[in-house]
């Protein structure tokens, strides 16, 4: 019996989700097998990989809550196949709190809507990993082999399977690749900017970090000390880490004061400044308290107007026809067709989380007819600023009407008596909008006095919002402006208005992260529509979806919105960031759109803010987690399978202009590249990171309950793998694949 030879490229996370599928199918199998599974991690961390090792710095905190992540498949799983027992498939938060009572470790003592350090998920993945590589070992004829060691190239062989090569040599004859690589890093030197800042940093006395993972290993011993300042390009999720690194990580702590907010006292061991900048200024919004965890199935955001038939629709009214390979497409522009309905659906969401379920419906119903008109012309070649007025006049309209009732019945100029009157729906709207603005308990207090005009409007005014928002309906109006630059512009005067504004924003952006995803309208939207569906954007985006021209746009604009509302850092990191901001050690004075120059007579980086802020650096950090790219890896495996042809970079085609070729590799719907011939391998499978561009957003961690997309990713391999030319297990699948 010949054994089917599995090579698993990558240890990191993806691998530790395949590895529970591989498990349940090999347990549940029939009949005998044979089956050898190698696993090739470079740094040796099975289960977790580089970038989420149990071995990251402790200032480093997961930005999803810890009910959020899993490891492996569950009932919410379509065609999932065997399950594991469910004591073999915790979530994060059951893995944390089982840890807790065994080990007494308060790092482990964590409710379900925690955010855990990330090196905790790290340990989480490395445990589940070990777990299931021993359950699927223990089944008769299969065998796990652990390879500490990076493949740098797949040979083709002359019996039709692929050599996987290590250090130079040939390591293993493989039946089956599945490419799990995960994060990457390119060659700074094939990018223009970043080459002239390595050339500046060689030839002169200070630094260059072209990337900061991992952390530990990014600053040199001595470096970013006292007496130099650390400039980072990127004030994301990697721009955080570097902060947090270079204080807390340097014995820094923070103290809580009587107010509830945190001071920072610094260690002596930190750099002078941190100086943070990037294109919009701002750092990524606070991931919100996650009120939907209690049912994430019915409280998760549907769409109402921004819809996969929605996309369909508009491809069939306006989609231009393009064949991309040997698939035919209807290319949308996203800016022109999609963002509309975008900002149509986050200001619906946004004025029913404001002012009730009843209010929603009323405006859903008023902007329907609009709405389908937009479907079957797509704007008519409107701009797309003209097309988002179109579609919100109706709600907006509806907006004007509860306004001018509402705000009359909170200044005392309307008894609510009378206002019911002319509208049935109007007392339950007054009640969610003193919901919103001043808590259930303080809004029960509020109501009970709306009897006497002059008496509520008193109450109301004397009443204050934990969450400074507006006491009127005229105040809170959605504005996509507002949303994606919530800091006036006349704030970037001087550096010092810039700071103040910025630390304004902080406290209310907190405030409203506390408020959580479901009663504060800003997060509301945001996370109602950039989360919850973000499979909609994917419909309309993936494999060419939209025009190549329209693709740049989507991931050089849109994909950064996406990032600031809704991957963004947990409330106690954010705490931190403010804290830092206010002590000073970190310097947000350069503004929006601050641009890195070089000065040769100092030797040294400068930054210069449209504030007017002139901050010379010591060492600079490209603090901006790097897009996949093929050619330009600064490993060897992607560039030397392009060099053989095994595979080939995705391009979308552009129709009297420019195609656009994001960086990610040519895969058919099933994952397989597509060949330098054109033609598709079947013998390899890739999956996450290499698949961006061709896809969007295919990272992140597996999260239970969800039916979620890296597990349903994962089992289209899996079916493929497992085979339908052999005997039926009992779970109604078959082996042929890992069968003699």
């Amino acid at each position: 019996m010949s054994s089917t030879r599995l090579a698993i490229v990558g240890g990191g996370p993806s691998c530790t989700y395949v590895m529970d599928r591989l498990a349940a199918a090999a347990t549940a199998a029939a009949g005998p097998l044979s089956l050898d599974v190698h696993v090739f991690d470079r740094a040796g961390l099975f289960g977790a990989g580089q970038v989420h090792s149990p071995e990251q710095p402790v200032t480093s905190v997961l930005n999803r809550i810890a009910g959020q992540v899993a490891f492996a498949a569950d009932e919410s799983v379509v065609d999932a196949g065997p399950l594991l027992p469910r004591e073999d498939r915790p979530t994060l938060h059951a893995w944390c709190r089982a840890r807790y009572e065994e080990t007494g470790d308060p790092v482990f003592d964590l409710a379900a809507e925690d955010s855990p350090k990330r090196y905790v998920h790290g340990l989480a993945l490395a445990d589940r990993f070990r777990r299931y590589a021993a359950i699927l070992g223990d089944v008769a004829g299969v065998r796990v082999h652990l390879h500490e060691r990076e493949v740098t190239d797949l040979e083709e062989l002359p019996d039709g399977r692929l050599g996987v090569v290590a250090g130079g040599e040939r390591v293993l004859e493989a039946d089956d690749v599945l490419l799990l690589t995960g994060h990457s890093s390119n060659d700074p030197a094939r990018y223009p900017r970043q080459a002239e800042w390595q050339r500046f940093a060689r030839s002169h006395r200070t630094g260059f970090v072209p990337s900061v993972y991992p952390l530990d290993k990014a600053f040199a011993p001595g470096e970013a000390g006292p007496g130099t300042t650390v400039g980072c390009a990127g004030m994301g999720l990697t721009g955080i880490d570097v902060i947090l690194h270079l204080t807390e990580g340097r014995g820094g702590v923070f103290v809580e004061q009587p107010d509830g907010t945190l001071a920072y006292r610094a260690s002596g061991r930190e750099p002078d400044s941190v100086v943070m900048f990037s294109g919009s200024g701002l750092f990524t919004f606070t991931r919100p308290f996650n009120a939907k965890e209690r049912d994430t199935g019915k409280l998760e955001h549907r769409g109402v107007f921004l819809t996969e038939d929605a996309v369909l629709r508009l491809r069939r009214s306006v989609g231009r026809p393009v064949t991309i390979g040997d698939r035919p497409q209807r290319q949308l522009d996203f800016r022109a067709h999609v963002f509309p309905l975008v900002v149509l659906e986050m200001a619906h969401v946004y004025h029913t989380t404001l002012l009730g379920g009843a209010f929603g419906d009323r405006t859903a119903a008023a902007v329907r007819p609009v709405y389908e008109a937009f479907l079957a012309d797509g704007g008519g070649g409107a701009s797309s600023e003209a097309s988002v007025r179109r579609l919100l006049a109706p709600l907006e309209a509806e907006v004007d009407r509860a306004a001018e009732t509402i705000d009359a019945i909170l200044s005392g100029g309307l008894a609510l008596a009378e206002a019911r009157e002319r509208d049935g729906d109007v007392e339950a709207a007054l009640r969610r909008f003193l919901e919103v603005v001043f808590g259930p308990e303080r809004a029960g207090a509020v109501a009970a006095l709306s009897g006497d005009p002059a008496e509520f409007a008193d109450a109301v005014a004397a009443a204050d919002s934990p969450w400074r928002h507006p006491k009127s309906v005229a105040g809170q109006r959605f504005s996509w402006e507002r949303q994606i630059r919530p800091i006036d512009r006349d704030a970037s005067a001087t550096p010092a208005r810039y700071r103040a504004a910025m630390l304004d924003f902080l406290d209310l952006d907190h405030r409203w992260a506390v408020q959580g995803n479901l009663a504060n309208p800003a997060k509301a939207a945001a996370d109602g529509v950039w989360r919850d569906l973000r499979n909609v954007l994917a419909a309309a985006v993936d494999f060419g979806g939209v025009n190549a021209a329209s693709h740049r746009d989507f991931l050089d604009v849109f994909m950064r919105h996406l990032n600031r509302f809704v991957n963004g850092s947990a409330l106690r990191p954010m705490e931190k960031i403010r804290a830092l901001v206010r002590h000073g050690i970190v310097d947000v004075s350069a503004g929006p759109g601050a641009e890195v120059a070089t000065d040769e007579e100092s030797g040294r980086f400068v930054v210069r803010g449209i504030t007017g802020a002139v901050l010379p650096l010591d060492i600079l950090v490209d603090g901006r987690v790097h897009p996949f790219d093929a050619a330009n890896d600064v490993l060897p495996l992607y560039p030397n399978l392009l060099g053989r042809g095994l595979v080939r970079t995705w391009r979308n085609p552009g129709v009297g202009e420019p195609d656009f070729a994001p960086g990610g590799l040519d895969l058919t719907e099933e994952f397989h590249p597509v060949r330098a011939d054109g033609e598709v391998d079947r013998r390899i499978t890739v999956l996450g990171w290499p698949s961006e561009g061709v896809m969007f957003f295919q990272y992140g961690a597996l999260r239970p309950d969800q039916n979620h997309h890296l597990m349903r990713d994962i089992l289209c391999w899996m079916r493929e793998f497992w085979g339908d030319r052999g005997p039926a297990s009992e779970s109604g699948g078959s082996l042929a694949a890992v069968r003699a």
